[in-house]
């Protein structure tokens, strides 16, 4: 019999230690839905992000179409103006990195396009972002959205739509899909990027959240932008839809952060049907976290206040052992 996959530790859900070698090991060496072009249609004009402390906008630099083309836009790190790595994909969406340690982009999601290519996306014009802070860290999110055991108790409206009974993830390098009925695939498209992003299109519109961690590990920001092909009341709807869901997620997330810190929780099975999409996850942060560790040590790398190696080796060997 397989031995059942386990969780990360509670530890690794405080540690500052920890996240700063999750950001070493991880966010510098992926990439990041940005959103779809309609997002930037002003020229001149700056969209703001911050990633794992990095920094960056989306600037259009030219053209008279309501809709950039893709090398029209340009992704910029703030610090010194240089260019960060970027892609637009056929049917329209900017994703970017915000490090030159990040692989190519068709090297970290080899399989994915094709998936995208059943939606245009840029027939979904943006309406509205939001963005708050919760006392929780970023696995912790991503642990709620990779599975749906929750949802027909958190989640009831929702699950009217979408019933969990037969809720199933498809997992691929690097993404995950997630399909609520595995007899009609194309209702609807649910999509988790590794390491902290989402997409998600229904109902005529499409949202999608980045996880921030933040120099905290114990608080994330929140991050949504939302899009749809209506404008009013038709378009409100479906916010007050979709942000239901999304504060019954955040209010869960803020309790179970709380049982993690409290030594409530430590680690546990997972579900080995139910739970394979964070199985997934977990298992790649693990396995970058230990590579980026196990570099640094052969590399006796030393303390920079600048990329978060100030912590101490022995601070980040006691949560890894944690684990290993």
């Amino acid at each position: 019999m397989a031995e059942l996959a386990r969780t990360l530790p509670a530890s690794w859900y405080r540690s500052l230690p920890l996240y700063q070698l999750e950001r070493r090991g991880v966010f510098f060496k992926a990439w990041y839905l940005l959103g779809p072009v309609t997002r930037f249609h002003s020229i001149d004009s700056n969209v703001d992000y911050e990633i794992a402390q990095k920094k960056l906008y989306v600037r259009r630099t030219a053209g008279t179409s309501s809709i950039p083309a893709h090398d029209e836009l340009q992704v910029i790190r703030e610090s010194d103006g240089a260019k960060l790595p970027s892609h637009v994909t056929p049917t329209g969406l900017l994703f970017a990195a915000i490090s030159h340690e990040a692989p190519a982009f068709e090297e970290f999601y080899p399989d994915l396009e094709p998936l995208l290519a059943r939606i245009d996306f840029t027939e979904l014009p943006y309406r509205r972002s939001i963005k708050y802070n919760g006392n929780f860290n970023w696995k912790t999110m991503v642990d709620g959205y990779q599975e749906c055991l929750h949802c027909q108790y958190t989640h009831p409206s929702f699950s009217v739509y979408y019933p969990p009974t037969f809720y199933t993830v498809y997992n691929h390098l690097n993404f995950s899909q997630h399909v609520a009925d595995p007899k009609k695939p194309d209702d609807g498209l649910f999509l988790y990027f590794f390491p902290n992003c989402t997409l998600n299109v229904y109902g005529g519109g499409m949202s999608s959240f980045r996880v921030c961690p933040t120099e905290d590990p114990n608080v994330t920001r929140m991050e949504f932008d939302y899009y749809h092909l209506e404008s009013g009341e038709k378009f409100e709807e479906y916010f007050k839809f979709v942000r239901q869901v999304a504060i019954e997620d955040f209010e869960l997330c803020e309790k179970a952060q709380e049982n993690l810190q409290k030594g409530v929780y430590c680690e546990g099975i997972l579900n080995p049907v139910k739970e394979t999409g964070v199985a997934y996850y977990q298992g790649r942060v693990f396995d970058l976290v230990m590579q980026q560790y196990e570099a640094e040590q052969r590399n006796a790398t030393q303390p920079s206040a600048t990329d978060g190696r100030e912590n101490t080796a022995g601070s980040i060997g006691a949560a890894i052992k944690a684990v290993a």
